[in-house]
């Protein structure tokens, strides 16, 4: 039946359930002492009060003496018990319409503030309830709710972030062949080499997103295995040795003598690594140093960068793993940034159960970024 499918007509159901069957119980255990137990008693009473009566010893009349004591106390008794059922059926129906409303009152509210969100509406809240669990309930919907919210904003910066990344390269591709159509610029391999520049930085940060949302999405491919993280170190800062040296940069690693065996993916522990050395040599002026250091702590090895460059502000120092954060925009952009690398580095430690951090004791200190890694268990 229809009505059974809704909450509230079970819940009243349940309780006319309970009434009835106890009520059922109290009339029949009432009838079954009127009948055997009560007739008994009442005529051994009767039986002595004839007997102490000198003008009434037959048995016949204490039989019909007892008959009619117990038929008032039959109606009275039945009488009682229909009373206490009509008002126990009638409380049970009041109980049970208060607690569908204090119950089904919040959950109607959940289902309209959720079709809201559905709708677009983030800022949607619920009141919530004085019942523990139904509070728990509706605070967990509120959780959720500023969640998606959160989300939402994220989403529509990304948009704006992602528009404003692109307008710098196309306004600039824009200009250029502007100005070769219009015979400003020559159409030769100078002006061919600057737009193709500006094509690759689009390339470049669009590629940068796409790994960005497979990171995100937990839908990066990993090799795990376990090796020596001291060599990830030696092969990035010989790979950026060029790098460093063109820059007039000491870069120096101290490493201990034993091996540190993590089990991470050794490719993506190298696009982390050279992420930091990278931002770290942007960030550090000519004749600055970067000092890279291995260390284990509890069941992690620890990697850290420290450089003697430009350091970070501590106002700036909770979102320099927000996507497109720069510390110093007119730098990292013209380093070709995406400003998307630290984001994209700090999901992969987290994708091989890792992290990433950084520190700093503010502008002109220099700064620290601590890679932690998992150990590999040893047999």
């Amino acid at each position: 039946m229809f009505f059974w499918r809704q909450l509230k007509w079970r819940i009243v159901a349940t309780h006319m359930f309970v009434v009835v069957v106890g009520v059922g119980v109290i009339l029949l255990m009432a009838l079954l002492v009127t009948r055997y137990v009560v007739p008994g008693t009442v005529e051994k009473s009767v039986a002595e009060l004839l007997i102490n009566n000198a003008d009434a010893s037959d048995p016949a009349d204490v039989s019909e003496a007892t008959a009619v004591l117990m038929e008032p106390f039959r109606r009275s008794l039945l009488l009682s018990v229909l009373v206490a059922g009509a008002c126990a059926l009638l409380a049970g129906i009041v109980t049970s319409l208060l607690l569908v409303r204090e119950i089904l009152r919040p959950l109607r509210q959940i289902g309209s503030s959720s079709r809201r969100i559905a709708a677009g509406h983030y800022d949607e809240r619920v009141a919530v309830p004085s019942s523990d669990e139904l509070a728990q309930v509706a605070t967990s919907f509120n959780e959720m709710a500023a969640e998606l919210a959160r989300v939402e904003e994220t989403r529509v910066a990304l948009i704006g972030d992602v528009s404003h990344e692109l307008r710098t390269p196309l306004t600039s591709l824009s200009g250029y062949l502007e100005g070769v159509i219009d015979g400003l610029f020559p159409a030769d391999d100078a002006t061919m080499v600057m737009m193709s520049q500006e094509v690759r930085r689009m390339r470049r940060l669009v590629d940068d997103l796409q790994i960005l949302s497979r990171v995100e999405a937990g839908q990066i491919s990993l090799k795990l295995e376990a090796y020596d993280i001291r060599r990830s170190v030696e092969q990035v800062i010989v790979q950026l040795q060029p790098q460093w040296q063109a820059q007039s940069v000491a870069v120096k690693a101290e490493l201990p003598a034993d091996e540190i065996i993590v089990y991470a993916d050794s490719d993506r522990v190298a696009q982390i690594l050279t992420n930091l050395l990278g931002n770290a040599m942007a960030y550090t002026q000519e004749g600055g140093d970067i000092l890279v250091t291995a260390d284990v702590i509890g069941h992690f090895a620890q990697i850290s960068v420290k450089d003697s460059g430009s350091g970070i502000s501590q106002e700036q120092l909770p979102y320099l793993f927000e996507r497109f954060f720069r510390a110093d925009r007119s730098r990292a952009r013209a380093s070709g940034g995406s400003g998307i690398g630290l984001t994209i580095s700090r999901h992969l430690a987290w994708a091989m159960g890792g992290e990433l951090s950084a520190q700093s004791e503010g502008l002109g200190h220099g700064s620290t970024f601590q890679i932690k890694l998992p150990l590999a268990i040893q047999g």
